[in-house]
Formats: structure tokens, C-alpha cells, sequence
């Protein structure tokens, strides 16, 4: 065996490197694994019991950033509770409903299928094979999203093809960086407030409000009709924004958003604005996209996800906005340093799935789509219906798959409701303090449970709740 030494001379601090051969003989070897072994082995108490070795660690120093995150991320801890319960009552395994993660239940349809088909049939001939592609996604696709969900009133050319809206929105928060101030709705889908944390953006959490130090929480109650009022808050320099909402179901006006790209453009914000629930949107006049409104292209970016138009939540395709008008304080076109982010750190989204989505922008794809949609707005409406029912107050369900229920003082809070609401009727849903403080006493109801089970668990809700 080969053995490199180094020694320091003590004159003239310099190193020297040399190498020694080792030999060991078979008894030598099995002497030193069995040495080595004891040095990784248990340590024994006074008892006689084995502990834990712990003493071994890397010299890496922890991003402190991540000391900062309160618990674990919202959805992964839902299915800890589940798996706790279930752990305890193994019997009620078949009885469980989840009506929590926002997750598609139903088969991807037969056109849009049909494209995922060809674009991995294609890599089975010299003739359709493909490999790396662009970045920035298929030209074909990105024209192909621009001039049919967009009408034409963006560019292909910025039109950013991804993995996802929510692996997109860590993408932003990379290009932003640490020294932004980021502000979101309060409550909001858990990425905006943990990447914010994760980039080093926040100082620590306030225990007594549950917000964390240098983000800018923006109230969305019944009151203000879930819609933020950002002209009475402190300024930030990015602000998150999700029509439909995730998790009030509130989808935002036209006026509304007037207002705050008109806003956002006087302080120099930029909107990062999630429409990834914008093909449930059925109310005549409601934006599907911040483009919709004049001025946007100066001041928003948006992100969109195929995962609830197509029921691709496990595919893996969304994309990105981000017009060529859109500049940093220093004349940068954002655009500019996202595309250096994409090229860097990503590879470009399967040309499988990429062709899936050729195919769900076809005619008879959107036909497709709109089927999907409309089956779980029904789901939607039963749920709605179900909990008004009983006597709940109720928001979204409308334009939008989530149902945002008040809780009354006597089921406690959002976690208590959701633990009492498991424990009488295997019902899974989500609390609303897991999107933030102004979450607490809610509840949300997913629609993307298949029909029979959204029927069974309303049942089961109107028994144990009415």
C-alpha cells in the first residue's frame, strides 16, 4: 500500500511530500480492521447497555440560515401526523381520506398522454433521438405557451420552460439573493416565507407573532377579501402574490391587481405573481395572468405549473415569465441574470415531458384540461356546499380547488381541529396556521380527491360536525 507524507520545513515553512510503500501481512490486515471496528463500536454504561457514538463529525459549519426554519416544511409534517395516527390506530389504515396536499387524483388524460408517449417513443429511434436541449426549454413549447395561453401579448423568448413553479420561485430567490426584502400574504404557500429564510433574507422568528424579523407579512382576512394592502405596509422589494390563492381560494379582480402593479411600480417592487391555479378561474372578468393588466411587463414576473392543469404534479413541467422589459435599479434586465441561473444550475426540463406538454396545448388537449378542471370544481362545490351546511363560514371553492372553512372557538385551533377531525372521521385536512399566523382558525379542503371520496368524507364530516 502506497503513502503519501508531508513534513514542514521549520526554516523556510515550506512542505515536502514523499511517498512510503506499506506492506501488511493477511494477519496485520484483519488486526487492524478488527481495531478499527472497536473504535466505531457502541461505548457500554455501568449498566452493561450500549449508547450511541456521536462524537463524529465534518468540520463544515452549518448555514445558520436553516437553524432559523421552524419545524418541518408544512405538507412532509401533514404526512407525519397521518403516519403517527395511523401508527397508533393500524386498524383505520382503509378509512383514511385526504382531503390536505393539493395533489391530482385523476388519470392523465388520453391526448395529453398520448404526447408523453410519442416523446419517449421518439428517443427509441436514430432518427427521433434527442439529448441535452435548451435550458430554456423547447422553442416549439415556449412559442406554443405564448401565443395560447398568453394570446400573443408576451414573447416566446421570455418564456422560461422548468421542472415546476415551485422549483422556480428557489430559482428567483437565488437570482434575488440575501440582501432583498420580500414580502407575501399572510397566510401563503410555505415556499415563499422558507426560501426567503433559507437565502439568508430574514433575521430570526418573533415567538410572540410567529412572523420572522425583515419579511413583510401582508393580512389577507375576509375583511380585505384575502387581497393584500400593500399600499399601507413598508416597502419591499420583492412581493409574492398567488391568484388563485393558495390557500384562501381568493382570486384576485382586475382592479385589485391594477392597484398593485400601479403600487408596486411607484416603490420599484417587483411581483412575482403564481398563477399556477389560473385555469380554475370560470368568473367572467378575472385575470388568469398579471399580463392581463397594463404595466405589468415593467414591474412583474410569473410563474405556472402544468401540475394542476394536466394532472402532471408527478410529470414535472412548469414555466416561468419574465418580460424583456422587466430591469434591475442598476439597468439589468432580469431576465438576463435568471437565464444565467437556468444555464447554470439546470439542465433543462425531460424532453418526454416537454412533449406532454406540446400536447396539452393542442386543441383537443385543452379540451382535455378543462374536463379535469371542471371535475374537481365540482368537488370543489360539494365541499363548499357540505361544510356551509353544517354551519361553517366558508371562502374560495368558487374559482379556485381549495375550500378555506372559519373555525369555530370549539374545535381550538387549526392544529386541534385538524387533530379532532382525524381522530372522528379519518378525515386528512390542513391547518391553516401551517401557512402562516394569519392561518390560524382555518382549515383548508383540497378538491383533488376523487369524487367518491370527497362524497364519503362529507358524509363523515356532516355526522361528526353537525
Amino acid at each position: 500500500q502506497n503513502s503519501n507524507k508531508t513534513t514542514r520545513h521549520p526554516s523556510t515553512n515550506t512542505f515536502n511530500t514523499y511517498t512510503t510503500t506499506m506492506k501488511f501481512s493477511p494477519v496485520a490486515c484483519l488486526a487492524l480492521v478488527a481495531s478499527s471496528a472497536s473504535a466505531f463500536s457502541p461505548a457500554t454504561r455501568d449498566d452493561g447497555r450500549a449508547t450511541i457514538n456521536t462524537a463524529l463529525f465534518s468540520g463544515v459549519q452549518r448555514n445558520e440560515n436553516f437553524a432559523k426554519l421552524q419545524g418541518g416544511y408544512l405538507f412532509p409534517e401533514i404526512g407525519r401526523r397521518r403516519t403517527a395516527y395511523l401508527e397508533e390506530h393500524p386498524e383505520m389504515a382503509d378509512r383514511i381520506i385526504s382531503l390536505g396536499i393539493g395533489d391530482t387524483t385523476q388519470p392523465i388524460p388520453p391526448h395529453i398522454l398520448g404526447g408523453l408517449v410519442e416523446g419517449a417513443s421518439k428517443l427509441g429511434s436514430k432518427e427521433g433521438y434527442s439529448g441535452y436541449g435548451a435550458e430554456q426549454g423547447m422553442a416549439a413549447l415556449r412559442q406554443k405557451i405564448a401565443s395560447t395561453l398568453y394570446n400573443g401579448i408576451i414573447d416566446a423568448e421570455e418564456v422560461f420552460v422548468s421542472d415546476g413553479a415551485k422549483c422556480d420561485i428557489m430559482r428567483l430567490q437565488q437570482m434575488f439573493g440575501p440582501k432583498v426584502v420580500s414580502a407575501v400574504q399572510d397566510p401563503s404557500y410555505p415556499v415563499y416565507v422558507d426560501t426567503s429564510v433559507m437565502l439568508g433574507q430574514t433575521g430570526e422568528i418573533d415567538k410572540a407573532t410567529s412572523q420572522y424579523k425583515n419579511i413583510v407579512y401582508m393580512p389577507c382576512t375576509p375583511e380585505n377579501g384575502f387581497f393584500p394592502e400593500y399600499d399601507k405596509l413598508p416597502r419591499a422589494d420583492v412581493v409574492y402574490l398567488c391568484s388563485p390563492n393558495n390557500p384562501t381560494g381568493a382570486a384576485a379582480t382586475k382592479s385589485q391587481l391594477e392597484s398593485l402593479v400601479k403600487i408596486c411600480k411607484e416603490r420599484g417592487s417587483i411581483l412575482v405573481f403564481d398563477a399556477a391555479y389560473a385555469p380554475f378561474i370560470r368568473s367572467e372578468g378575472v385575470p388568469k395572468s398579471i399580463f392581463e393588466i397594463e404595466g405589468a411587463k415593467e414591474v412583474a414576473i410569473e410563474v405556472n405549473s402544468f401540475s394542476k392543469y394536466a394532472g402532471f404534479t408527478g410529470v414535472r413541467l412548469g414555466w416561468t415569465v419574465i418580460p424583456l422589459a422587466l430591469k434591475f435599479k442598476d439597468g439589468t434586465p432580469v431576465r438576463q441574470d435568471f437565464n444565467r441561473v437556468m444555464t447554470t444550475a439546470f439542465n433543462g426540463a425531460s424532453n418526454i415531458v416537454q412533449s406532454g406538454g406540446m400536447a396539452c396545448l393542442d386543441k383537443e388537449g385543452l379540451e382535455e384540461i378543462d374536463t379535469l378542471i371542471d371535475y374537481y370544481l365540482e368537488n370543489a362545490k360539494i365541499l363548499r356546499e357540505t361544510m356551509e351546511s353544517i354551519g361553517f363560514t366558508v371562502h374560495g371553492g368558487t374559482d379556485a380547488p381549495y375550500v378555506f372553512v372559519e373555525l369555530p372557538e370549539s374545535l381550538g385551533g387549526s392544529w386541534d381541529a385538524f387533530s379532532t377531525i382525524l381522530e372522528k372521521t379519518q378525515v386528512v385536512t390542513i391547518p391553516g396556521a401551517g401557512f402562516g399566523p394569519g392561518g390560524e382558525g382555518f382549515l383548508r379542503l383540497s378538491a383533488f380527491a376523487p369524487r367518491e371520496s370527497v362524497m364519503e368524507a362529507c358524509e363523515r364530516l356532516k355526522k361528526a360536525l353537525g
